[in-house]
């Protein structure tokens, strides 16, 4: 089906300064394939015509960092600097109230995962105006075991699993709603994405299949292997 421009945005939550790369530089500023990580899924989406703006949510210290660096950026007109919050949600609650009356939808994306591509953002548009909220995951090719202790307590089955990616996406208004809610009565639970977010409100969450293009990018060996994706195109 058609996708309507202009009525969705993105949020890219930027504010992690990944620490499990062992770099005192943010890895969202690290270089891949001569240019900053978080530049790949910013630029991706700020081209898209559908896309009305794109709200990058920072750490309060690198702000003037980002915003330099923007400066000649193709497409910012279409880009906001907000700073982040102290917990993954509360960024992406930063960047959601940043947004302008008359988008409708917001997908948030890690600038973490730099090699999404614009066909799995359709999809999830597509996916957002006929059924709902949705995110992007992949089932899990692996075994998956529980363990307590160092000690296995039981197998889950596979078939049922499935390995949260982003976008993660809903309506403006939804995200409004939810985080209001939050506001008068605080989570009893650290939410570690939006779609844990959602299901806790009652929130119905589909899926959109991901792959493995769009993993994340959490350690060293992960920066090379994206690196080496690059050097292969």
């Amino acid at each position: 089906m058609p996708i309507d421009l202009k009525k969705f945005a993105a949020v890219l939550p930027a504010g992690g300064l990944g620490k499990r790369m062992g770099s005192a530089l943010p890895k969202q500023l690290m270089d891949l394939g001569g240019k900053p990580v978080y530049h790949y899924s910013l630029e991706t989406f700020a081209k898209m015509p559908q896309i009305a703006e794109v709200v990058l949510a920072v750490p309060a210290d690198w702000k003037s960092h980002f915003e330099k660096d923007l400066q000649n950026f193709s497409f910012a007109d279409k880009v906001k600097i907000v700073v982040g919050g102290k917990e993954r949600w509360q960024s992406v609650q930063n960047g959601i109230a940043a947004l302008s009356s008359n988008v409708e939808y917001a997908l948030v994306h890690d600038v973490a995962r730099p090699l999404l591509s614009e066909e799995l953002i359709l999809q999830v548009m597509e996916t957002l105006e006929t059924k709902g909220a949705c995110l992007v995951a992949r089932p899990s090719v692996d075994t998956v075991k529980v363990v307590e202790e160092g000690i296995v307590e039981r197998t889950i089955p596979r078939e049922k699993i499935y390995l949260a990616q982003t976008p993660q996406a809903a309506s403006v208004k939804l995200f409004r709603e939810l985080y209001a809610k939050i506001e008068s009565e605080p989570l009893a639970f650290l939410p570690t994405d939006e779609a844990s977010i959602f299901e806790h409100f009652g929130v119905p969450v589909y899926v959109v299949p991901g792959n493995t293009l769009n993993d994340k990018l959490t350690t060293a060996s992960d920066l090379e292997r994206f690196r080496a994706i690059l050097e292969n195109r």
